[in-house]
Order: structure tokens, then C-alpha cells, then sequence
């Protein structure tokens, strides 16, 4: 009966035991898991952080070999005398088109206050000293009095209607070819500038024969950059020419226009002098 009571007790701890140990097992296999995802994480973020630099690497821009840069730099002496040619024609181009811009827009104004001011005046003397003393305007008007008073001696022999419109012509004459000025410059760079750059593209293609010839390979990356070059040197010939012809153009067009408000100021201020020394 004892022996039986002993065994029963032996087995029910036998049990117990089992139950406990999924439990336990569950309980030391716990931070194995976590140690072992720790450093699958830790592995990943180092694998990630190992991958940056070379993916900003790769995000970087590579630099054209072939641009402008590269031009500058693979250039002979002859390549960048006609690269510095163009850039100084467009240079010049802009320099000229926005003056003449400007000096254009000045008289313009002068006209409006000849309008206002002169011929408001009692006497030419009165309506010269209403105007700016860098008025346009003003020196016609000046140069009209000059001949008018002077008209003697050998000026004389001359009848006064001629003598006054020479003066008068004269002082156009001399604002017309201010305005002129630096329309010559863009003509000539409009004509030439093609042709510069045709002169550099032709250079750009024979250094790529040469290097055909020396090579003995007609493979794009050996005549990539001569040939790059030659098309850069024709755009930018273009690129030169054609603001020029533009510009040239739109000048002459509103000099024409100016000078119509000049030439109609000096056909009046002819009338006025001449009624006024007949009195």
C-alpha cells in the first residue's frame, strides 16, 4: 500500500514536471530570440548605413566631358582665340543694343518736352532756355539762332531762307549720326559672327580627322570631343549672330522714328526764324 502511495507520488511530480517545462524553455529561449533579432537589426542598419555614401554618389551629377568646361580646357590656342572672339562680339552686341535703347528712350522725352515747353515759349531765345541743356532739341534750336544772327560778311552772299537750313540741317545731321553710332558694329557682327563659328567648326573637325588618322579608330569616344566642339563652336556662332541682326534691325526702326519727330522740330523752327527776321 506504501509502495504504490510512493509511486503515485512519483508520478504525479513527473508530471508536473513536463508541465512546467515549455514554460521554461519558452522563458531561456526568450532572450536568445531577442539577442539574435538585435543583431539582425544591427546588421541591417550597418548594411544601410555602408549603402549611403555609394547611393549619394551615384545621385551625384556627373560633369559633362564634353560641355563648355571641357571646350576651355581641351582647347588649342586657336580654339580659344575664336571662342573669345564670339564672346566679345556678343558682348559688344548687348553693349550697343541697350545704350542705343536708352539713348533712344532719352530723346523721345526730349521730343515730348518740345512739345510742351518750346513752342508754348514768346520767342525761339525763350523756348532754347525752357529745354534741358542736354536736350537735342535745344541744340537745333541753338545752331537755328547761330545762323539766323551770323548771316553776314561772306555768310552774307548767301540768301538767309538757305543759310538757316544749312545750320539747321547741319545740327540734324549731327544727332542722326549719334543715333547711328554702333548700328555698324551690330551689321557687322550679324555677318560675321555665322562665319567665326563656322571657322571653329570646321578646326573641331579636323583635330577629330587627326585623331582618326593617329588612332587609326573612327570610335565615338575618340572623336567625341573634337566633334562636340565644332557643334558647340556653330551654336554659339549663332547665338552671336542672330541678337545682332535682331537688335540691328529694331534700332534702325525706331531711329526712323526719332528722327522724324527731329526733322519735323527743324522744318518748323525753320518757319519760325524765318518769319521772325522778316519782321
Amino acid at each position: 500500500m506504501f509502495k504504490h502511495l510512493k509511486t503515485l507520488v512519483a508520478a504525479l511530480a513527473l508530471m508536473a514536471g513536463f508541465v512546467h517545462a515549455p514554460q521554461t524553455l519558452a522563458q531561456s529561449a526568450a532572450p536568445a530570440a531577442t539577442t539574435a533579432t538585435a543583431s539582425e537589426a544591427a546588421a541591417v542598419a550597418s548594411d544601410v548605413v555602408a549603402q549611403a555614401p555609394a547611393a549619394a554618389a551615384s545621385e551625384v551629377v556627373e560633369e559633362n566631358p564634353y560641355g563648355l568646361k571641357a571646350l576651355w580646357a581641351q582647347s588649342d590656342m586657336v580654339a580659344k582665340a575664336t571662342l573669345l572672339m564670339l564672346v566679345i562680339m556678343s558682348v559688344g552686341s548687348w553693349y550697343v543694343i541697350v545704350v542705343k535703347l536708352l539713348e533712344q528712350g532719352k530723346l523721345g522725352k526730349q521730343a515730348k518736352a518740345a512739345q510742351e515747353k518750346f513752342w508754348s515759349a514768346g520767342s525761339v531765345r525763350q523756348g532754347a532756355d525752357a529745354l534741358e541743356d542736354v536736350s537735342a532739341f535745344r541744340f537745333i534750336a541753338e545752331k537755328g539762332l547761330e545762323g539766323a544772327s551770323k548771316h553776314e560778311g561772306m555768310m552774307g552772299t548767301v540768301d538767309l531762307n538757305t543759310w538757316v537750313t544749312m545750320s539747321i540741317q547741319r545740327a540734324i545731321g549731327r544727332i542722326n549720326s549719334n543715333l547711328q553710332g554702333g548700328l555698324a558694329f551690330l551689321a557687322t557682327v550679324g555677318s560675321t559672327a555665322p562665319f567665326v563659328g563656322l571657322f571653329g567648326t570646321v578646326w573641331g573637325i579636323y583635330h577629330a580627322l587627326v585623331k582618326i588618322g593617329m588612332t587609326g579608330q573612327a570610335s565615338i569616344d575618340k572623336v567625341a570631343g573634337p566633334v562636340g566642339e565644332a557643334l558647340i563652336m556653330t551654336a554659339i556662332g549663332l547665338a552671336v549672330a542672330v541678337p545682332a541682326v535682331l537688335g540691328y534691325n529694331w534700332l534702325v526702326r525706331r531711329n526712323k522714328a526719332v528722327l522724324e519727330e527731329v526733322n519735323a522740330f527743324g522744318a518748323d523752327l525753320h518757319a519760325v526764324l524765318l518769319a521772325s527776321s522778316k519782321k
